[in-house]
């Protein structure tokens, strides 16, 4: 049971972020990932382009 009594007194002292910037932060993550999305969606055109221009 000690573990369980350390392990809550741990879970009393983080710091839990606010709703605003936890929204902010997800917002960031999301918006990130959708651009490394689309970027990589890019390249991987433009190199298959290139590979059928060169007759690979």
């Amino acid at each position: 049971m000690k573990l369980f009594t350390g392990m809550f007194k741990e879970f009393k002292e983080v710091r839990w972020p606010k709703p605003k910037a936890l929204a902010k932060d997800s917002l960031t993550v999301i918006v990130f990932t959708l651009f490394l999305g689309i970027f990589f969606f890019l390249c991987q055109i433009v190199s298959s382009e290139f590979l059928r221009l060169i007759g690979m």
